[in-house]
């Protein structure tokens, strides 16, 4: 695992956006075929879609054969709410890019069959040959995607019910009302990301410090569903000097040092 120590998260998110825009670039150098990345909402990446969506305007950077899969999307919350996933992205990156707009997927979670839905999906991902690349987020309690603790990590796109826990922190989308949430949601698998080429997960504040650490230094575990990303041949975690607070200082001495020596290759 590597894990890419930044000062604050706007560093940390610029770093991402171009580090994703040159996988991008270098598998356009080799092939025609699509590069075909994952992507997360949230507060946690709006600052590195705006650093691509500024790279697209710009000229530095094309979508224009990207193929995107998005990680989840809410139960029965109609796609043009505000708060669903389908205007999140619209939002703060697909309206900004030049994604040729069949080329976007994301979850319908008001599809007649809900099981279908989710089968669907994964045989879309397999169709279009595979995510090359994976961004993702962290939840505080260590989950990626809406893959509550527990949840196998082997598991796919599926129908979730969500934790009070999660539901309560997703109300400050909602007026603060935990009650507006919905309670279930569409949801890749922990297998479904780690079958990816490369993950990329973002994790940035002092709230996400205790996940990471687990995530990091714990075990492999359901317990913390993003600690799956240990056993990735090319996982990375990208976060700030706030999120890493409750790391091994030994361990915190070794990723600094391992970044160092990367920039003096």
């Amino acid at each position: 695992m590597r894990v890419v120590i930044k000062n604050g998260s706007a560093d940390g998110s610029i770093w991402a956006a171009h580090y994703i825009a040159e996988k991008i670039k270098a598998k356009a150098a080799k092939t025609s075929e699509p590069f075909v990345i994952g992507l997360c909402t949230g507060s946690t990446p709006i600052q590195t879609y705006a650093e691509l969506a500024r790279m697209v305007k710009a000229g530095e950077l094309s979508f224009k054969n990207v193929i995107s899969f998005n990680m989840d999307e809410y139960v029965g919350l109609p796609e043009n709410h505000p708060e669903s996933y389908h205007s999140f992205m619209h939002k703060y990156l697909f309206d900004l890019i030049d994604e040729p707009a069949e080329n976007i997927h994301i979850l319908n979670g008001n599809a007649p069959d809900l099981a279908a839905e989710c089968a669907a999906y994964e045989q879309a991902i397999r169709n279009a040959g595979g995510i090359d690349l994976f961004l993702g987020g962290i939840g505080e309690d260590g989950h990626i995607a809406f893959n509550e603790p527990f949840s196998s990590l082997s598991s796919r796109t599926r129908v979730v019910t969500l934790t009070e826990d999660t539901r309560i922190v997703n109300s400050r989308f909602f007026g603060g009302d935990m009650n507006l949430v919905p309670k279930q949601a569409l949801s890749v698998g922990v297998a479904t990301v780690t079958d990816s080429e490369e993950v990329v997960i973002l994790a940035f504040g002092p709230k996400k410090a205790r996940a990471l650490a687990a995530a990091i230094e714990g075990p492999a575990s359901h317990y913390c569903t993003v600690s799956a990303l240990q056993l990735h041949p090319a996982g990375t975690i990208v976060c700030d000097e706030a999120a890493v607070g409750e790391i091994k200082l030994n361990s915190y001495k070794y990723f600094k040092a391992v970044e160092e020596a990367e920039q003096n290759c």
